[in-house]
Parts: C-alpha cells; sequence; structure tokens
C-alpha cells in the first residue's frame, strides 16, 4: 500500500499544491485522485503564473477573451475559475461521499487587498458567486485586518481557506474569528454549517532559521511551530464552546499544514509529511512532494494530541536568539509582500501573454 493511502486511511486528506491546464486536460489529477488518494487542491498566483507563463495551453483562452474585451485580474479570474470549476467537479464526488468535509479547491482574492476587510469581502463573495460551485474554497489572509473579513465572508455563508497563518496565536484569532462567523449565523436563524480550514505555513520558517542557528537545529523549527498549533486545534475541538457550536449543527473548522515542500536539499523530501500526520488535518504539498510520497515515502505515529516536545524544541530555538513571536509577525509580512510581487508578476504576465499573441495574430 503506497504511504498516501496510508496517510489517508489514517484520516489526514491530502491535497495538491498545485494546478496547470495541463493537468486537467491530460488526466494527471484525475489519476491523482485514483491512484494517490488525492482529495483536494490548493491554488496561488505563483502557481497561475508559472502556468501561464511556461506553457501555450492558456493562449486560445487568452486570445479569446482579449477579443471580448477581457483584460488584467479579470480576465486573470475567469482564467482561474475554468481551472478551477474543472477540478471542483473531478472532486465533487469525494464532497458528497465526506458530507462537504473534503473535496474541495481553493481560490485567492487578490492579495492587495491584505489590509483592506471591506474590499475582502466584496471580493470573497463575488468570486465564490462566479465559481457557482459548492466545494469552492476562498482563500482569504489571517493579517489583523484580515480577520474581519474572515467573519464577515463566514457569516455571508462563503467557504474560507484562511491563509497565511505562521504561529499558534495567528491560527488562534483566525479560528475564534470563524467562530464568532458561525455564531452569528446561528443568531440570526441561519444554518451554522459554512466549511472552513486555517492554513499554517511550515518550511518558511526554516529557510528563515536555519540562516541564525547552528546545523544541529536545522529544519526543527517548523514542525515544532506546527505541532504548537496542531496542540491549540485540538483543545480548541474540545472546548464547550465550540461542542455547543457542534450540537447546533456547526463544522469544525480544520487545520491545514502548507508551504511542506521540503526546502533544504539536505533533507528529507518529505519531512513535513512524515513529521506532521495528524487525523483531522490536511496537508497540502507540491506535485514533487506527493510524488516522492507516493515513491518512497513512510508513515509514522500520528502526532500526539499535547503536539509532543513542540515546546521545549521551541525554547531551544530561543536560547539560540530566535525571537519566534518577532519572527511569526515577520515571516506574516514578507508572506504577504511576496504574495503581492507574485500577483504583479502574474499579470504582467498575462499582459505581455496578450501583446505576443496580438501580434502574432497581425
Amino acid at each position: 500500500m503506497k504511504a498516501t493511502q496510508q496517510l489517508h486511511d489514517a484520516g489526514q486528506s491530502l491535497w495538491l499544491d498545485n494546478i496547470t491546464r495541463a493537468l486537467l486536460t491530460s488526466g494527471g489529477l484525475r489519476r491523482y485522485i485514483a491512484e494517490l488518494s488525492v482529495t483536494g487542491l490548493t491554488s496561488n498566483p505563483t502557481i497561475f503564473d508559472n502556468a501561464i507563463n511556461k506553457s501555450t495551453d492558456y493562449d486560445a483562452a487568452i486570445r479569446q477573451k482579449n477579443s471580448a474585451g477581457k483584460h488584467g485580474e479579470e480576465l486573470f479570474f475567469e482564467l482561474a475559475l475554468e481551472d478551477l470549476t474543472q477540478a471542483a467537479d473531478l472532486f465533487r464526488p469525494t464532497h458528497e461521499r465526506t458530507n462537504g468535509v473534503d473535496g474541495w479547491v481553493s481560490l485567492e482574492v487578490s492579495p492587495k487587498l491584505a489590509y483592506d476587510a471591506a474590499s475582502t469581502v466584496v471580493a470573497a463573495k463575488e468570486l465564490h458567486a462566479k465559481g457557482g460551485r459548492p466545494n469552492l474554497f476562498i482563500k482569504i489572509p489571517g493579517t489583523r485586518e484580515g480577520l474581519p473579513a474572515i467573519e464577515e465572508a463566514i457569516f455571508a455563508g462563503v467557504p474560507v481557506n484562511v491563509t497565511l497563518l505562521f504561529s499558534r496565536e495567528q491560527y488562534v484569532a483566525a479560528a475564534n474569528a470563524y467562530i464568532r462567523g458561525v455564531e452569528r449565523r446561528l443568531a440570526a436563524g441561519l444554518n451554522p454549517h459554512v466549511a472552513s480550514v486555517a492554513s499554517i505555513f511550515i518550511s518558511r520558517w526554516d529557510v528563515a532559521a536555519n540562516k541564525q542557528v547552528p546545523a544541529t537545529l536545522h529544519d526543527r523549527l517548523g514542525i515544532a511551530i506546527a505541532r504548537r498549533a496542531y496542540k491549540a486545534y485540538r483543545d480548541l475541538l474540545a472546548s464547550d464552546p465550540w461542542l455547543r457550536l457542534l450540537n447546533n449543527g456547526a463544522r469544525s473548522q480544520r487545520l491545514l499544514f502548507a508551504s511542506t515542500g521540503t526546502k533544504d536539499p539536505k533533507a528529507s523530501d518529505v519531512l513535513y509529511v512524515k513529521s506532521l500526520a495528524a487525523p483531522h488535518s490536511i496537508n497540502t504539498m507540491p506535485e514533487n512532494t506527493l510524488m516522492a510520497l507516493a515513491d518512497h515515502g513512510s508513515i509514522g505515529a500520528m502526532l500526539p494530541h499535547d503536539g509532543g516536545n513542540a515546546e521545549a524544541e521551541i525554547a531551544e530555538f530561543q536560547k539560540a536568539g530566535v525571537d519566534v513571536d518577532a519572527l511569526a509577525e515577520q515571516l506574516q509580512r514578507e508572506g504577504a509582500e511576496s504574495f503581492v510581487k507574485s500577483w504583479d508578476d502574474l499579470l504582467s504576465c498575462i499582459v505581455n501573454k496578450s501583446a505576443e499573441l496580438l501580434r502574432k495574430a497581425g
């Protein structure tokens, strides 16, 4: 039995952190679903930038949309939704079989709205409506300014993938925003079942920390931070306030481990997958990590409810001079800035591709 199926059977969802039109048209995603236990998919501007820039797969659609007067963000979101609705349809049987727990795809609002709550809510509602699929998450960053947007989107019935979380504290703040949105739905007499996941980024911790600490501490901080967040997640699931919501028909917000591709060439290519196997959670991984897991990965013990030795591990980094709280804030800020740059690169790519296609047509 492949490690991918073992992990799925143990209760953790495997999502693919990639989408391209070729992956859809070639049947590749369908094979991943059938053979590698993939039950969901995430996307981001960098993924779409690479997909559009490094292939001709989108050329015909770009020509057609340019002719219809579509440009810039509007054109991109139409391209993205064409891909993601196809993917959502492939995952629809999983979504229905699991009563909406699994089988999701994710589309991000413009990263330029990370610090604009009101505009984020408007964009989230519009994108979800345009997608027209029950298993489409809208990604909203878990920045301080994003928290009110998360609450409002949940209250409005929009399923949310909270992104750009880097610490226990940021995760808990996002989870509480989700809970407030659900509580408001109950108070308004609305169905409290609005799905959400909270995505905590892992490998970026080690990229940053490895520069500051001795080799004996390399590639350990991200896992410790994830385990600390997992303890907070399990504590929240068992709390009286959350149990009361479940009793009224709400659905728990699952924790998602993101950025789980190994960045350090000296470390195992399945380091973050094997170390963060945990029931009722998600690991969204790049294609090469998924293939490595299927080829030579192995699954060990599941994460303990209490996070295991997370606090002792983090204490070692603090002794080595790493200010974990400050680094969490830095990583979130840099992550938001990186997403904006990727967004700008994506829109530039579409402009350049449109101009190139126009020249060829002339």
